[in-house]
């Protein structure tokens, strides 16, 4: 008996002690579930204060990128700048020799820099407004964009584009008149008579501009007035005539000096032209201006550069080498008859010379972007008796 109740003495401790032991896990488990519950429930507000913060973030800087877009537009749109005149902006690069106008006492045509005269703005805030060519800009559109028409956006810049808006490329420098007209630069010896006459004004138009400065008193005689030679002189309503700088070819043919110093010198003979033209590059469609004149008198072909330039008809070169009216590396051919073809921006050292006799095909330079160019391309033009056609009338 003593035996058996020591052994249920000792079966009640060991099951007393089996009892806390399990008690013991329960409370562990309970406590490690009830731990891991807390934290679950932790994470998800955690996760919902970081995703709170994360979305004011994103507003805060698309509100600050918008604020800076907006703010660089408005930096980067044109100004009107009430100090801006003639006689602060920066001197222009020039190229291109101004227009000759015949008087008594014409000189020599030199090409002189630009030295700005000290103007005023007028009492109605017209100034002159600088413009730096963005990417994507044309003539047409800067002008729509000043409400200006495109004839009088190139010819105020013509001593920096030359007679062709293929020159217009990101970073050039334009000056923008506050209404139509030009821009002329003075050389010694001209006339107000003859300028003005040249570009459809009376002399009192250029002379009483406000933005010209010009007292009437100092100006003296229009025949022989007191302005200084390298001076900008706004024309306003001035218009430029279209030059005719081709030389119908009636027994000899002959190139123009105006263009440049390419011009063909002597008597010249030689093959006469069909009267019809081909297309002068491999692609047919255009990568620049179209036929828009007077702004743009030829058709800007696309191609790349080294692309082979055809004679659109047959006839004898009268101009080959570098133009100075932005034309680049030009050649003329003269097809008899009153008609010319002009091919411009052609790759150095890749063209016929003066006197060459070419056919209808022949390969007679290759396509580059000399001269006033934003890119290759070749810019064609067709003359008849001097005056510029549209090339669509009569390519095939």
């Amino acid at each position: 008996m003593m035996l058996r109740g020591v052994n249920m003495t000792d079966n009640s401790s060991d099951n007393q002690f089996l009892d806390n032991e399990l008690h013991d896990e329960v409370s562990s488990l309970n406590n490690t579930e009830q731990n891991e519950t807390t934290e679950k429930l932790k994470q998800p507000r955690f996760l919902q204060v970081a995703l709170s913060i994360l979305a004011i973030i994103t507003v805060l800087l698309s509100l600050w990128g918008i604020g800076t877009l907006i703010l660089s537009n408005l930096v980067k749109a044109e100004t009107i700048d009430p100090e801006l005149t003639l006689a602060n902006l920066p001197t222009p690069h020039v190229n291109y020799a101004t227009a000759a106008f015949e008087n008594d006492n014409a000189s020599s045509g030199l090409i002189r820099t630009l030295e700005a005269q000290s103007l005023t703005a007028t009492p109605a805030g017209k100034t002159i407004i600088k413009y730096i060519v963005e990417t994507g800009d044309s003539i047409f559109s800067i002008a729509e964009k000043f409400g200006l028409m495109p004839e009088t956006v190139l010819w105020s810049n013509r001593y920096t584009l030359g007679d062709t808006p293929d020159g217009l490329y990101p970073g050039v420098e334009l000056l923008i008149l506050p209404e139509d007209g030009l821009v002329h630069l003075w050389s010694a010896g001209e006339g107000l008579n003859g300028v003005s006459s040249f570009y459809g004004v009376k002399p009192q138009d250029i002379v009483n501009y406000p933005l010209n400065n010009l007292d009437p008193v100092v100006v003296g005689e229009f025949s022989n007035p007191n302005i200084a030679p390298g001076t900008l002189l706004v024309v306003p309503g001035g218009t430029r005539p279209t030059v005719s700088w081709v030389v119908a070819r009636d027994n000899p043919a002959a190139g123009s000096s105006y263009l440049g110093p390419g011009a063909c010198s002597g008597s010249l003979y030689g093959a006469v032209g069909t009267g019809f033209f081909t297309y002068p590059t491999v692609n047919h469609f255009l990568s620049g201006y179209d036929w828009n004149p007077p702004v743009h008198n030829g058709l800007d072909f696309d191609g790349d550069s080294g692309s082979p330039i055809f004679a659109s008809d047959t006839g004898l070169v009268v101009y080959s080498g570098w133009s100075t009216r932005g034309y680049g590396n030009l050649l003329v051919v003269d097809h008899d008859k009153g008609w010319q073809t002009i091919y411009a921006h052609l790759l150095d050292g890749s063209f016929v010379p003066c006197g060459t006799n070419v056919y209808k095909g022949d390969i007679i330079g290759y396509m580059g972007s000399t001269g006033n160019s934003s890119g290759p391309h070749l810019h064609f033009e067709m003359r008849y008796n001097g005056e510029a056609v549209n090339p669509w009338d009569y390519l095939y």
